[in-house]
């Protein structure tokens, strides 16, 4: 799916805490982005869909079991208020598939995005079978909810929004973009402690530089994640 060059991104995140998200968002390169026009982030709180007068919105498990689950009714209706033909819905569980970059790269090209965060030992699945497009882990462990996991998500994928980095090299440039690590990096000064800076990067050949940065990433790759090697077919480099 393209956007054109540089159209807002809409995110709704949906969870019990809304005011969990008042720091990361305001300030750096995101708060940046929002003032810029890039991206707009909205905020819903899932118990104002709550019915009652204890506005409840989880209940015991069916069957048993430790702890409580989100219910059907709010979770589905908090969705609908913000959910568009255009809409895609996020629901950030252990049980999703793990983040990539590809995966990032590919939210990026939706114009409005919706995040659902789980709470307590989840979602009805009927809410999840009825409103959400697909399910995503940030890693094989569990955290008390998907507050903090919409953040990460989030973050990641909005280094490819047209216009958030100023420039775009950067986001083809990082690491896993190309499914291997970064290479390392120096600046000033040329020697600190006892330690040069490689002279191919002092060198101004950009050919042997581009020829030294990928070398010194798959070496880099091979020693720390050896399993994203496996099926690209490279060749370590000393």
């Amino acid at each position: 799916m393209e956007r054109e060059r540089n159209p807002k991104v809409t995110i709704d995140i949906l969870s019990l805490f809304p005011e969990y998200f008042s720091g990361p968002f305001d300030h750096s390169m995101i708060k940046r982005a929002k003032d810029a026009g890039l991206i707009d982030i909205r905020l819903t709180d899932i118990r104002d869909f709550a019915k009652g007068r204890h506005k409840q919105v989880d209940d015991r498990p069916y069957g048993g079991g430790p702890g409580m689950v989100m219910m059907a009714e709010p979770v589905v209706d908090a969705v609908r208020s913000v959910k568009s033909e255009k809409s895609h819905v996020v629901y950030l569980s252990p049980q999703g598939r793990t983040l990539t970059a590809d995966k990032c790269r590919e939210l990026s090209t939706h114009s409005h995005l919706i995040f659902l965060c789980g709470h307590y030992e989840g979602v009805d699945q009927r809410a999840l079978q009825l409103e959400v497009d697909e399910e995503i882990s940030i890693g094989d462990y569990v955290l008390t909810n998907g507050c903090l996991a919409s953040i990460v998500v989030i973050d990641a994928l909005l280094r490819f929004v047209p216009g958030f980095l100023g420039n775009e090299e950067a986001s083809r440039q990082d690491s896993f973009s190309e499914g291997i690590l970064d290479c390392p990096h120096y600046t000033r000064p040329e020697v600190y402690e006892g330690m040069e800076v490689p002279k191919v990067l002092l060198s101004g050949n950009h050919q042997q530089i581009a020829k030294w940065r990928k070398q010194q990433a798959v070496k880099k790759t091979s020693a720390a994640r050896p399993d994203l090697l496996k099926n690209k077919g490279v060749e370590t480099h000393e």
